[in-house]
């Protein structure tokens, strides 16, 4: 009785401590078996449990434990609203583990929508440990709407997490400095819905949404009081359109225009604003102020505030410190809206396309012409019927740009539900443009498939790869058709269905039979390319030839590598991977010993939008006494070099010993900017634009080889590696 009268009274000091705190950071307020307020995410299978036998603190801990050996994850999650002024947050834990392997234990913590991540995974705690104190501390951006804080556990094993705190500056949340909300966070009238339903759509209609909406962009980064952060930009279109909508002909059209624009109050003149460069790349695209048959009192209300618009620091986008890339700021991602209404919907076009207007630096690269698919996607997000039509519509949307790094990287749910949750065992590349089985993500499987490396794939459920390739391009984002292939490649043989029908050649004889499909953690799964077993990043070669891997490179390799292989006869650098390092200068300066120029940027000017001008080259190569002493550079590229492989292969290719060896690369470049669309969804671009000193685009053409060699479908079934065998070739042969 004692024992339990203590217990009694231990719970009812922690319950009463509990409801003095804002936050179940404990995990001692219980619901149903459930601590309140946490939530579980994560793949794979594994327990999670409340527990109340083994805690640091309290009488409750969190805990995951798998329950079989297949390695994935799982995580606890709690979301504190964003509501504090600082300069930094830290989540502060206390972790205990037990045989932890194949991935980590640790802390995480997010900062929403997007701004900063860290899970440790990179000091993260394996085997077995007693309770210790950890820390995640993250800088905080006044954009931010949610702190998302929890443990998890990668891999197998158990482990136990309790006694979580979360300070800014220092303080605890409830002595924190509350955050001031602008006018524009103030207003949230349309948080629930923005009640818009339009009429039949017509072509008189299309268009005035389209001028509305070009209206409603150039506003939003030219205007002073919008930028200033003075309204809710997205709620002041619900506002006006309704009665917009209504207007019967163009003279009501623009008085309304002029009136709505007259509501945010005289614009001053400018006395710091400049003119467009004249030597400026690209100029602000505005010409269709002119050749919308605007009035006259309007086309001049527009043309005043392009002239006075505003400067400096954006409500709704800054340029990065040091690359100067767009970074796209207080933008609600509204996620609670998987399906959003009409108004919402047309939102969703409008920003993005404004973004593309005023901030790609490969606008003008675009196959059409951008202000032409303004018109064309109207109907597409208005009349999207459910979720996926409007993930469709956005997918489709995003690849009129052709830019490889802008996708839907998140929020696409209903879009990975309709390509399949189960996948073949085999790795699938597009090889003399035939769809060929290339590897086993785990060869044991091979006479349960039937499979053979070197197969042809031909038909997919009676429908010929051709054409279920042509159906899939337009939802399958890339610069280029050849990277495009490359990303289809993974998902045409994708199910809901375990198992699935095709026909295959092999030794000029078609096939048709069944394979079982899998979920990706019941195999070694890859995407663009396997790690090597032992992890090992550089080798020499029979014939004293060095090698380079970068997929498997880090910082403490580069000093290696300069002695072990200075004195090689040759070195291949193998950039068929993106880089686990930034090796550009570090390994560069190795490689290159005659300083040369290798790039040169185009950026964005934050007090013009649309404007892009030239920087100055950047240099790569010094001559040293440690420089490489060879004869020559080999350096690997194909369709999965990508981005910051593109940009070090521009940066090796500079030096007067190297030879570009293999097939196109995806043709994407430039630090990326992430953006926030309604719904959740979440996409990139390439922020800056990347050239060759000369000016040589490197958008959608990729690096171009100097030898090119693409793999055959013969070397394929040989196991030859027929670019590396090629680049053996050229260092021998000096």
């Amino acid at each position: 009785m004692k024992n339990l009268l203590l217990l009694f009274c231990i719970s009812l000091v922690f319950n009463i401590c509990s409801a003095q705190t804002t936050y179940n950071l404990d995990f001692e307020t219980l619901e149903n078996e459930t601590s309140k307020d946490w939530e579980i995410f994560g793949n794979g299978e594994y327990k999670i449990a409340y527990d109340q036998i083994t805690f640091q603190h309290g009488i409750v801990s969190g805990s995951i434990e798998s329950i079989d050996d297949k390695g994935d994850f799982k995580a606890l999650s709690y979301k504190i609203p964003y509501g504090f002024s600082g300069k930094k947050i830290k989540l502060t834990g206390y972790i205990k583990t037990e045989n932890v392997a194949g991935g980590w234990a640790g802390l995480w913590m997010r900062i929403d929508p997007q701004v900063a991540f860290d899970n440790m995974q990179s000091r993260g705690i394996t085997g077995t440990t007693d309770w210790k104190k950890y820390d995640i501390e993250l800088d905080l951006i006044n954009s931010a709407k949610t702190i998302v804080v929890g443990g998890l556990l990668v891999g197998t094993g158990k482990m136990w997490v309790d006694n979580l705190s979360v300070t800014i500056d220092g303080k605890p949340l409830d002595k924190a400095p509350k955050k001031n909300l602008s006018l524009a966070e103030k207003d949230s009238e349309f948080d629930n819905g923005s009640k818009i339903s339009f009429p039949k759509l017509d072509d008189t209609l299309i268009t005035n949404l389209e001028l509305l909406g070009k209206v409603w962009g150039f506003l939003k980064y030219y205007h002073p009081e919008i930028g200033t952060g003075n309204y809710n930009w997205d709620y002041e279109l619900f506002k006006i359109l309704p009665r917009y909508v209504d207007a019967t002909t163009k003279i009501q059209r623009d008085d309304i225009l002029l009136n709505w624009i007259n509501t945010f109050g005289e614009v001053e003149v400018c006395k710091s604003c400049k003119e467009i460069d004249k030597d400026a790349f690209l100029k602000p695209d505005l010409n269709w102020m002119d050749n919308s048959e605007l009035s006259s009192a309007l086309k001049e209300k527009l043309k005043f505030i392009q002239k006075n618009r505003f400067q400096g620091n954006h409500y709704y986008v800054e340029f990065t410190a040091k690359a100067k890339n767009p970074s796209f700021k207080n933008e609600n991602s509204y996620e609670s809206m998987t399906y959003p209404d009409e108004g919402f919907r047309l939102l969703t076009l409008y920003k993005y396309w404004n973004m593309i207007q005023y901030y790609f630096p490969y606008k003008h690269l675009t196959e059409k012409d951008w202000n032409t698919t303004f018109k064309e996607y109207i109907p597409d997000f208005i009349n999207a019927k459910n979720e996926f039509e409007f993930e469709v519509a956005t997918i489709k949307l995003i690849g009129e740009v052709k830019d490889t790094h802008a996708n839907l990287w998140g929020g696409n749910n209903a879009v990975k539900e309709e390509r399949g949750t189960y996948y073949p065992p085999v790795h699938l590349r597009f090889i003399e443009n035939k769809l060929i089985v290339t590897d086993y993500y785990n060869p044991e499987m091979q006479s349960q498939v039937g499979l053979n490396i070197g197969d042809v794939i031909t038909k997919i459920s009676g429908v010929s790869v051709e054409e279920l390739v042509k159906e899939k391009l337009p939802v399958y984002p890339a610069s280029n058709y050849t990277t495009q292939l490359r990303d289809i490649s993974g998902d045409l043989l994708r199910s809901n269905s375990k198992t699935l029908e095709l026909s295959y050649v092999r030794e000029q004889e078609e096939v048709s039979i069944n394979i079982p499909l899998f979920e990706t953690k019941e195999m070694n799964y890859y995407g663009w390319y396997r790690e090597e077993p032992d992890g090992k990043s550089f080798k020499i070669m029979d014939g004293n030839i060095g090698y380079i891997n970068l997929k498997n490179i880090k910082e403490d390799d580069i000093e290696v590598i300069k002695k072990k292989l200075k004195d090689t006869k040759g070195i291949i650098v193998d950039i068929r991977n993106y880089p686990s390092t930034f090796v550009v200068f570090s390994l560069g300066n190795f490689l290159n010993s005659n300083r040369t120029d290798f790039v040169k940027f185009t950026k964005g000017n934050p007090d013009y939008p649309g404007e892009f001008t030239f920087t100055e080259p950047l240099k790569v190569g010094i001559d040293k006494s440690w420089s490489y002493n060879g004869k020559k550079i080999v350096v690997l590229v194909n369709e999965l070099s990508q981005s910051q492989a593109e940009y070090t292969a521009m940066a090796f290719r500079a030096g007067d010993k190297t030879t570009i060896v293999g097939s196109t690369t995806a043709g994407a470049d430039g630090n990326v900017s992430a953006f926030i669309l309604p719904g959740g969804m979440r996409t990139m671009i390439s922020g800056i634009g990347v050239y060759y000193p000369d000016g040589t685009e490197t958008q959608g053409i990729g690096i171009v080889p100097d030898v090119e060699v693409l793999p055959t479908i013969q070397g394929i079934k040989d196991g030859r590696d027929e670019p590396l065998e090629k680049a053996i070739e050229i260092i021998n042969k000096l």
